[in-house]
């Protein structure tokens, strides 16, 4: 059995399939409902992790519509993935998904940063017990 995807690793993989589509758009080559809004095939991304399609769909539909989804200051409610839009089924919010993974990438990169000093760290104490000792 495949491990789940991380947010990351999900959205990197929605992002990397669905940017050229969502730049494409433009009010002469309407190939969806709304600009922002870009359909996607969980049943694809499903294959590609190699896992049950409704995991996807939960994923982004309850998790991380509650997650990354918010309120304008008018009191608008900004999902993140919809059921349909207009004519398309299973839409993100494309640059709202670009803003999410763009911060979880930049945690990622903190976190291997802090990993490897707190490493190099212990190797630099671990030698200077070494010297000490037998000195």
């Amino acid at each position: 059995m495949a491990v789940i995807p991380t947010d990351e690793r999900l959205l990197r993989e929605i992002y990397k399939r669905y940017l050229r589509p969502f730049s494409e758009y433009s009010d002469e080559n309407k190939t969806r409902s709304a600009k922002v809004w870009v359909p996607i095939d969980i049943m694809a991304l499903a294959k590609r992790f190699r896992c049950d399609e409704d995991l996807i769909f939960g994923r982004l539909y309850y998790h991380m519509n509650a997650k990354y989804g918010s309120h304008t200051g008018s009191g608008d409610q900004v999902n993140f993935f919809s059921m349909r839009i207009g004519g398309d089924r299973h839409c993100v919010n494309f640059p709202l998904l670009a803003s999410v993974l763009s911060d979880l990438q930049d945690e990622r990169k903190r976190f291997i940063v802090s990993t490897r000093l707190a490493g190099l760290s212990l190797v630099v104490s671990a030698a200077s017990i070494f010297i000490a000792i037998y000195r």
